[in-house]
């Protein structure tokens, strides 16, 4: 075996050098945010969502006294608190309204809409409706009806800031980044 020239170690040293920045960048790199959704007693996610600071997504539902549609879109910062930014109904039902400060109200064709909430829930826990309720996370044109598989369960949604490398396998991950659609086209009444 012959040995290696001069110019084949440095080419060698310069391949590692990348190989090392690279994998030290995906590492460090903040890459967004992802909302993560557990069971309530558990830390063992049944949905990781990656989200870029002040994306939306949408809580979507059907109010189990009156049986009308609410969405409640939210948002997440750069470090993972969950914000309400808007919520959308036709009419107001047992446990709805404005809350004082908070926002403004809007008509939206036959919709009545809080706007410009902006108001910190941080992690909150959802106790799913029945089939009925119907309680489905959109997210980039995508639902999860949370009510088909988990109804009557809490839910814990909480968000976390995340490095390049958990963003990349949470898009290629079974069960993470999306992989458990209902549809691929966001509700009808969505926006």
């Amino acid at each position: 075996m012959k040995p290696m020239t001069r110019p084949g170690i440095a080419a060698v040293a310069r391949l590692s050098g990348l190989v090392f920045i690279l994998i030290a960048g995906a590492i460090l790199i903040p890459a967004g945010v992802a909302l993560h959704v557990t069971p309530a007693e558990t830390d063992t996610p049944i949905l990781v969502l990656p989200l870029a600071p002040g994306e939306r997504f949408c809580l979507h539902y059907y109010h189990s006294v009156e049986n009308t549609p609410i969405w409640e879109d939210h948002s997440m910062d750069k470090a993972g608190t969950i914000f309400i930014e808007e919520e959308r109904y036709e009419k107001f039902g047992a446990g709805m309204g404005k809350m004082p400060g908070v926002g403004r109200m809007v008509q939206k064709g036959k919709y009545e809409a809080i706007v410009d909430m902006h108001y910190p829930v941080n992690m909150f826990v959802l106790r799913v409706g029945s089939p009925k309720v119907a309680h489905t996370l959109i997210w980039r044109g995508q639902q999860f009806n949370l009510s088909k598989r988990f109804a009557h369960q809490r839910m814990r949604f909480f968000g976390r800031p995340v490095k390049l490398y958990q963003a990349l396998s949470y898009l290629f991950s079974a069960g993470r980044g999306g992989s458990w659609p209902e549809s691929k086209q966001p509700h009808k009444e969505h926006r």
